[in-house]
């Protein structure tokens, strides 16, 4: 194998000992030349997310007393509703099955071959839960321009 390029193999352990001391550490590949060095690169977006905030830090606006009152109306009428909505949804993914289990005439009927107690499952809650959301930020939008004023079930 001499002038492949490639080293006799070793037979014994001293051998091999001797032909890692001569090996020059940190040189790779034929040329011998040294790896690149290793960079990290990231986005601008990234390095401005870890940075942090420059400055000082943000104050939080004062209100006057008229200003909390009404702030506090509104959280608590929004949290009222938002647990109504909540409410409404666990009502409907709970009620849904229990629905199907007590009509089983339900699994007869098919859909391009499909049950409906299936289809349902499946598919009715997203739509469902969907238009529970979108009633759920209506809602909590008109307590807002309302001045948090509970005008009754909306």
């Amino acid at each position: 194998m001499q002038g492949s390029g490639w080293p006799e193999p070793c037979t014994r352990a001293d051998e091999l000992a001797d032909s890692r001391e001569r090996r020059r550490p940190g040189v790779t590949g034929r040329s011998g030349a040294r790896p690149p060095r290793r960079v990290a690169v990231t986005s601008p977006q990234t390095r401005v997310a870890l940075g942090g905030r420059r400055g000082p830090p943000a104050r939080t606006p004062r209100l006057t007393p008229a200003e909390l009152a009404r702030a506090e109306r509104i959280r608590a009428l929004q949290l009222r509703r938002a647990v109504q909505a909540l409410l409404a949804g666990g009502a409907f993914l709970v009620g849904l099955p229990l629905l199907l289990h007590l009509a089983p005439p339900l699994d007869g009927v098919r859909l391009a071959g499909v049950p409906i107690s299936w289809l349902a499952v499946a598919v009715l809650p997203w739509p469902v839960l969907a238009g529970l959301a979108w009633w759920q930020l209506l809602r909590a939008e008109r307590a807002e321009t309302d001045d948090g004023v509970d005008g009754g079930p909306s």
